[in-house]
């Protein structure tokens, strides 16, 4: 892995998108491991998995997460890192969320920050601490979702406190949610970057806008990058992508350009392993 490399994940379906909003969405675990694998040629070391249930609704159902996690590495083995999400997406709480990580055990977890530790009561804080320590024991790394950068200071907090008991841990700045009211996501990203200067840690970002702008600032800034159809349907020319592949082709020649190399899966692993 050189030093300037990036991990480049792609995010392929999301909680609430379906095939009315891209025939090529990928839904079933047949779908998944094929749009992974095209994934994977195109430049992408990480997959971030949301599963789906017979009638397509988002679903932390072991069964339903575990039938497509399998259904991806029967396709693609090792050479791709496979994320499992833990997304609410009004469906699931905080309970569910930590019960289907620990039936699942996958190689690396996605946990929004305000979803995983929704309060300050102490029942909150010592359910995610105790839920930390045990992904540390599982040597399973979180990604922490913040969705604005005040969030960062909230994730500092509990640092201090030490219900996040990780000193380098692996974040994803989510942007462009709602570019009226945050206003350009590149420019929210230095925001959100500056924020994080207080600790070490690796980040990555993933926009609902702009993409092109935000992947070209992020490579400049030092982070890593997601895209896929969970984020964002278009191309750089505004053009419909014709599936997940070209979204991810795209994001590759940009990270070029920027000067920057794209990590493989086992770079991506040890980058993991850096964060756990």
């Amino acid at each position: 892995m050189a030093e300037n490399d990036v991990l480049l994940m792609v995010a392929p379906n999301g909680a609430r998108r379906t095939k009315e909003d891209h025939p090529a969405l990928p839904m079933t675990p047949q779908e998944l491991a094929a749009d992974a694998a095209a994934c994977l040629e195109a430049g992408a070391a990480a997959l971030h998995l949301h599963a789906r249930d017979a009638i397509g609704a988002h679903s932390l159902r072991p069964d339903d997460l575990s039938a497509a996690i399998d259904a991806v590495r029967a396709r693609v083995g090792e050479d791709m890192v496979i994320q499992m999400t833990t997304e609410q997406a009004g469906r699931y709480d905080t309970d569910q969320q930590i019960a289907a990580v620990q039936a699942v055990k996958p190689e690396t977890v996605s946990v929004a920050l305000r979803e995983i530790v929704p309060d300050g009561t102490e029942e909150s804080l010592q359910r995610a601490a105790e839920f930390f320590q045990w992904l540390r024991e599982e040597r399973i790394t979180p990604q922490f979702i913040l969705y604005a950068p005040q969030e960062v200071a909230r994730f500092v907090w509990l640092k201090g406190l030490g219900v996040i008991p990780y000193d380098h841990p692996f974040m994803l700045f989510v942007l462009g949610r709602d570019p009226q009211r945050e206003g350009d996501p590149a420019e929210l990203l230095e925001v959100f970057v500056t924020a994080l200067n207080v600790i070490e840690a690796e980040w990555m970002a993933c926009t609902f806008a702009d993409a092109p702008a935000v992947i070209f600032k992020a490579a400049v800034l030092g982070g890593h990058v997601r895209v896929g159809f969970e984020n964002t349907l278009t191309l750089a020319d505004g053009t419909a992508a014709a599936d997940n592949a070209q979204l991810v082709a795209e994001a590759a020649d940009i990270l070029r350009q920027a000067g920057r190399g794209l990590m493989d899966a086992g770079a991506a692993r040890a980058l993991l392993a850096s964060c756990g």
